[in-house]
């Protein structure tokens, strides 16, 4: 893998003739932060300052209301008359809602997807919609917000409880899946500022939250199967329970914790290698807001560094990131069958919302890309803007070409700007924009654009653009973000 050359500082970033705010930086933020974002939106976006579209874009995610709770969000096994069929009913119901919200309320969904793959749980291993809906209702409220309530409130969740075996952490018998991954994915990272001692003596501390009343209800606190010995971990003896540990672990670990974290927000939302001085001083702003998310995001996202040209177009984009920034940076339209053959692919391309592939998650980046999984990025995106043409309504291409292009009648501006839109970064070489100016001539006549006759009003613009859309998508380029 590449070195990561970005250069720049946590200071913030000030456009310069070197450095412009343009398209290219406002397309950069809203890939990383969102989903990316519509013509529209990139052009209001240039009419901001950097600081001020980072606080709108965050702003508007926290201010966006959670979803209305499905009528099943509390539903214990004997709610149901046909658990099977019901559970996997809601189970898909609530994943397409979630690819909904990503479509409509961008940044929220993206910083919910991004803690959904560190505090990770699987929908298969536990199999309760109820506790899949309180799981993911908690990614959502705490996008923002205070780490370490975040980090309680999870541990404390039917579905993490079920997952990781904590039902079965009782006095004289503790199990230790918790407190190792609470340790070693959690917080602080693998070997990083504890012992196997820690681990067991924690265990302990977390025996008793073992109360079930029948299949997929609520779980709680029995005193009786609490272990109240001493227990010592970090050196620090007493009668710790769930909270107390959990507060240690910010006490005693507090540097171990903020780097270990600071560096995983970097490598997702920023570039693969992590910089360690951007990451040692992201760190310190999170001790510094007693572990709030919030101020980093905005350290980071403002920053000159984040802007830098060796910070762009350098992460793969997910099956989900790839799909749901297809539809809204081309703004086409969408249906529900659409949103359902979106969670389809995904799945099938390796990306199963509520169900990573194991405790430590989607490995991300170059693991999406494979010689069978590159093709069906074309494939599945082929089908995306085939279907806009034929079942939706293919004048969207057209009114997307006219808004991307400013109405031109030149067929090789018109390649370029849908092109740059697509992949703000450029192409390599007038070459490459010359092949992309054939696939928009598609199989109109050479005299059309030679005498001046093909404008974008022409009858077969929409295949056109359809036609531009397939080369644009096997460009290599356009799988970074």
């Amino acid at each position: 893998m590449a070195d990561n050359c970005a250069g720049g500082t946590l200071a913030a970033y000030i456009p310069s003739a070197s450095k412009p705010w343009n398209t290219l930086r406002v397309s950069h933020l809203y890939k990383r932060l969102s989903f990316g974002a519509s013509f529209s939106e990139i052009q209001s976006g240039l009419l901001m300052s950097p600081g001020q579209l980072v606080d709108k874009i965050i702003n508007d995610a926290k201010a966006a209301p959670l979803p209305t709770a499905p009528t099943w969000y509390n539903w214990s096994a004997s709610d149901y008359s046909d658990f099977n069929n019901q559970s996997t009913s809601q189970y898909v119901e609530w994943y397409l809602q979630w690819i909904k919200d990503m479509l409509n309320t961008g940044a929220r969904e993206k910083l919910a997807l991004f803690w959904h793959n560190h505090f990770v749980t699987r929908y298969l291993d536990y199999l309760c919609p109820s506790y899949m809906y309180e799981y993911h209702k908690l990614l959502q409220q705490y996008a923002f917000g205070d780490f370490k309530m975040f980090l309680k409130e999870m541990g404390k969740t039917p579905a993490m409880l079920t997952f990781l075996d904590a039902r079965h952490n009782v006095k004289g018998h503790p199990n230790e899946n918790y407190a190792r991954e609470l340790m070693e994915l959690f917080t602080m990272g693998i070997n990083n500022g504890y012992t196997q001692q820690d681990i067991t003596e924690a265990a302990r501390a977390f025996t008793g939250w073992v109360s079930i009343s029948e299949d997929c209800g609520s779980i709680s606190f029995d005193a009786s199967k609490f272990d109240s010995d001493p227990k010592t971990i970090y050196g620090k003896t007493g009668n710790f329970d769930f909270d107390d540990v959990h507060d240690l672990i910010f006490q005693e670990r507090a540097v171990e914790v903020s780097k270990f974290i600071c560096t995983k927000i970097y490598t997702h939302f920023v570039h693969p290698i992590p910089n360690e001085l951007i990451v040692d001083g992201m760190a310190q702003t999170f001790r510094n807001s007693n572990f709030e998310i919030e101020p980093v995001l905005l350290e980071l996202f403002k920053s000159d560094h984040f802007f830098e040209d060796d910070a762009i177009s350098v992460v793969i984009k997910s099956p989900i990131d790839l799909f749901v920034s297809a539809m809204k940076e081309s703004g086409m339209p969408y249906d529900d069958q659409l949103i359902t053959a979106t969670a389809y692919v995904t799945v099938d391309m390796g990306q199963q919302l509520f169900s990573p592939i194991d405790v430590s998650g989607w490995n991300g980046n170059r693991s999406w890309i494979n010689s069978t999984a590159i093709t069906k990025r074309w494939d599945i995106l082929g089908n995306y803007f085939g279907y806009v043409l034929t079942k939706l309504d293919k004048q969207t291409m057209r009114q997307f070409a006219i808004d991307v292009s400013g109405n031109s009648k030149d067929v090789a501006v018109v390649a370029k700007k849908i092109t740059d839109h697509f992949i703000p970064k450029g192409l390599e070489d007038a070459t490459d924009y010359n092949k992309a100016t054939i696939a928009l001539k598609a199989s109109v006549p050479q005299n059309y654009f030679d005498n001046g006759i093909w404008d974008l009003q022409f009858q077969y613009v929409p295949e056109q653009v359809y036609n531009l859309m397939l080369w644009i998508i096997r460009r290599p380029e356009f799988q970074l973000m």
